[in-house]
């Protein structure tokens, strides 16, 4: 008999978010729902994301005109129709059997960007074919370089428009939940990208684990590769944006990973001022981190951030209800967004300014 599944979040959420996780935390083997919901060591960074947010308060303008709410954007050249875009994710076929065909093509009936991992548990082929918008794809350097650079490859050709390269993962972070670092992941999910590859006699699960040597002249050498713009993501620091720009950065993502790596490591909405300071408008910012409404996406976007990114809720939405779920979630998101932005007298994103959010004390 199974354990009942771990509680939820304590922040309320959208009603439809909560609807999905109720859903997918009946629906789902509770290993599974502890796998996506686990956080690094004790939990601290993962408790703390959401609530992070609520220490920002908002100074709305009054007597603005917002009959009509504009919430589109261009991230390095791709146009949607929100900036609440799909964070990288692994393993969807954990979630659903459809997997990350269904979350790429719910992301892009929803107006949305979607951040494919490499952990992806079908072919990215098969995924580009499924998407019904735009997409970049996230990069783990695993130890076997030239595994990277074909499945980078496969990426570029399947028509990934930017590279996502997580800087914050030179091990996988332990998780108490799952007992490790992860639950048992078939090979067929695991290493459905990466056998192709693998020299003779390899040990795919080795060859695939991250690179713990890499340093800032990967991300020049994934632009080389692959020709494509490409985004650190992990970056908690002032001075660690102004290194990944220096590099050859396009842009960086303030992320602590969803909590799941660096355990007290600080929240995103409390990092993101300092990185966007250091970042001085060169390139996009982006963030994500506990982002559960759009006052919190509001809220970041005030900081400077061009667009937030959203991780669990997807994976709760794929598992609930598919890819329709996965689109619903993106729009009832953007919806709150755009109520938020009526209220706070923001007809379009370009409005919104860092005057608008103050921290309190």
């Amino acid at each position: 008999m199974h354990a009942a599944p771990p509680e939820s979040s304590e922040k309320p959420l959208l009603p439809l978010l909560a609807e999905h996780e109720q859903r997918a935390r009946t629906v789902l083997d509770p290993e599974v729902v502890d796998y996506y919901a686990a956080g690094s060591g004790d939990e601290l960074t993962t408790s703390e994301a959401e609530q992070a947010w609520s220490r920002f308060r908002l100074r709305p303008h009054p007597l603005r005109d917002v009959h009509v709410v504009e919430t589109a954007i261009e991230l390095l050249g791709a146009r949607v129709r929100t900036p609440v875009v799909v964070a990288p994710t692994a393993f969807h076929q954990l979630a659903h059997p459809e997997a990350e065909c269904a979350s790429i093509a719910g992301t892009g009936a929803a107006g949305s960007l979607f951040v494919l991992s490499t952990r992806a548990s079908r072919p990215i082929a098969d995924i580009a074919a499924a998407a019904t918008g735009p997409w970049w794809f996230q990069v783990y350097m695993m130890r076997d370089r030239e595994v990277t650079a074909r499945v980078v490859d496969d990426a570029v050709r399947s028509g990934a428009r930017a590279l996502v390269l997580t800087g914050d993962t030179p091990v996988l972070g332990r998780k108490r939940r799952v007992q490790g670092l992860r639950i048992a992941v078939p090979d067929d999910q695991f290493l459905v990208n990466v056998s192709p590859y693998l020299r003779a006699g390899a040990d795919g699960r080795e060859a695939a684990a991250q690179d713990p040597s890499i340093t800032l002249e990967t991300i020049e050498w994934l632009a080389a590769r692959s020709g494509l713009p490409v985004l650190v993501k992990g970056v908690l620091r002032g001075d660690a944006a102004d290194d990944c720009i220096a590099a050859g950065a396009a842009g960086v993502i303030v992320s602590n990973h969803g909590g799941r790596q660096l355990d007290r490591a600080i929240p995103s909405a409390l990092a993101l001022a300092e990185v966007v300071q250091a970042v001085g408008g060169r390139v996009p910012v982006l963030a994500d981190g506990g982002i559960r409404s759009g006052v919190d996406a509001l809220v970041a976007l005030a900081l400077g951030a061009s667009a937030v990114l959203v991780g669990r809720p997807v994976l709760w939405a794929l598992a609930a209800a598919g890819s329709d779920g996965v689109c619903d979630a993106v729009e009832a998101l953007t919806d709150d967004l755009r109520h938020t932005l009526a209220l706070a007298g923001c007809p379009d994103l370009a409005s919104v300014t860092p005057d608008l959010v103050t921290r309190l004390s």
